[in-house]
């Protein structure tokens, strides 16, 4: 359809810290720079590969401004990417101590970005986490185990961009699975700036119905390996452990993330996306959609056809100004 689109891989299961700078050294063609500071707390090495002569997009500037999308904890991705870009790190700025600093601390360079689309993202975290250990998977039917086997090597290689990663000793605050409960989460968006001059807008799923008793269910649109999971969150009610209080509103599921969760960052400013009335530092939440938690993806079983979602949705925000 004419668009530039292009697919950053960054580590499938660290902190959304790492993956931001391997996504900056991606973008501008250097070596990644996960900080000095950083580094040394998480204790992992502080550079990792190196991207130079190998940029992912051939400009990358306030001239050359780019749309950000990320799916899941790819949303927590992005947004601290660009508050990074724009205000930076003070702390890896006040403790480089030979001399050197990534540009992305140095801050300044918001205005590279034009937008950021979240899609099913859990940005105040997920109860799939918080209630407890993560329920097994459904056993499949049996044609859903013949269509998954037809689709092994896609999965297969997703799950090995996930679990192929080197476990280090780095700390366990430094990985994806840390950030994804409510606590943790809602302390990482503590951190994380709303750019006042790019577009935010964020796509949220459901695929439970409520039942007579005020539950949620899931319904049939729930990818197998997901019904135990929304089963339980469509039921849970309780608090964390730091005291936050999860009450019905978050029974409304995808599977993975809670529906709530996955419009907007607490504390952020927010409203209902109106067409023709969209303005920048203010997350635009689009209507829910049907589906489960990857549903956005096109689905791993139960597949959709969901270009048009894309063109309609980038043709829009290419149409705004900046």
């Amino acid at each position: 359809k004419g668009f530039d689109a292009y697919a950053a891989s960054v580590a499938g299961n660290t902190s959304a810290w790492d993956r931001a700078c391997e996504l900056y050294a991606q973008l501008t063609g250097t070596v990644v720079d996960y900080g000095e500071a950083h580094s040394k707390r998480c204790n992992h090495a502080r550079y990792g590969e190196d991207f130079t002569g190998r940029a992912l997009i051939d400009a990358f500037d306030s001239e050359n401004k780019i749309n950000l999308l990320g799916h899941s904890f790819g949303g927590a991705t992005v947004r601290l990417f660009a508050s990074l870009m724009e205000v930076g790190c003070e702390e890896e700025r006040n403790t480089t101590t030979d001399g050197t600093l990534s540009p992305f601390f140095e801050g300044g360079k918001g205005d590279y970005i034009h937008s950021l689309v979240s899609l099913a993202a859990p940005h105040n975290g997920t109860t799939a986490y918080n209630i407890g250990e993560k329920p097994e998977a459904a056993e499949p039917t049996a044609q859903e185990a013949e269509q998954l086997a037809e689709k092994r090597g896609v999965l297969d290689s997703m799950m090995d961009s996930v679990l192929g990663q080197v476990v280090d000793e780095r700390i366990a605050e430094d990985y994806a699975a840390y950030d994804m409960y409510i606590d943790n989460a809602l302390a990482l968006n503590e951190t994380i700036v709303t750019l006042p001059n790019t577009y935010y807008f964020s796509i949220a799923c459901c695929a439970t119905e409520q039942q007579e008793d005020g539950t949620w269910a899931p319904t049939d649109k729930v990818e197998f390996i997901y019904r135990d999971s929304s089963a339980a969150m469509g039921k849970y009610t309780g608090a964390t452990k730091g005291g936050f209080v999860i009450d019905e509103s978050w029974q409304m599921n995808d599977g993975l993330v809670n529906t709530l969760s996955a419009k907007a960052p607490f504390g952020a400013p927010q409203k209902d996306y109106e067409e023709g009335n969209v303005q920048t530092g203010i997350w635009n939440i689009m209507p829910v959609m049907e589906g489960d938690h990857m549903a956005l993806q096109g689905g791993l079983l139960k597949t959709g056809d969901i270009k048009d979602l894309y063109v309609d949705l980038l043709s829009m925000i290419n149409s705004l100004e900046g």
